[in-house]
């Protein structure tokens, strides 16, 4: 079964002054307000596409390392993800990297490094984002 999940965004206003408004249509879950000056210099409060970006990341990196690693046998306690999206004005979105840190039992280091890099190469939203660098910080707890 396939799914398509929607967002709608209304910019009002050129780039520099307007700002926008972001709803999460298919959960109903959230509005964040957006704007220029959040996305190229950073602001408290107002989010960015690339922080939504990461977060979309991130929950798609755990799942997959989650399965992943059930599938290998060694069914993980917790994994915690950070991915942090780096937006140049000048360039557009160009990396994201990922901080993994995974209480997994009776796992190997070398086997827990392995998994960990295939999750990274594999979750549909690396897949997605195929066009930028994608690199991957994994501790095992």
């Amino acid at each position: 079964m396939t799914l398509t999940s929607e967002a709608t965004s209304v910019w009002t206003g050129d780039l520099k002054t307007g700002s926008g408004q972001l709803t999460l249509d298919s959960s109903h879950a959230a509005e964040f307000p957006v704007n220029w000056k959040a996305r190229s210099e950073g602001s408290t409060g107002t989010t960015n596409p690339e922080e939504l970006i990461g977060a979309a990341h991130a929950a798609c990196y755990s799942m997959a390392f989650s399965n992943i690693l059930s599938e290998f046998g060694t069914t993980p306690e917790n994994i915690q993800v950070t991915a942090a999206v780096t937006f140049d004005p000048a360039q557009g979105i160009v990396g994201s990297h990922l901080l993994v840190n995974a209480t997994v039992p009776g796992i190997s280091e070398e086997d827990f490094q392995r998994l960990a890099d295939e999750a990274k190469r594999t979750c549909p939203v690396s897949r997605a984002l195929a066009g930028i660098t994608i690199t991957l910080e994994a501790d095992l707890a």
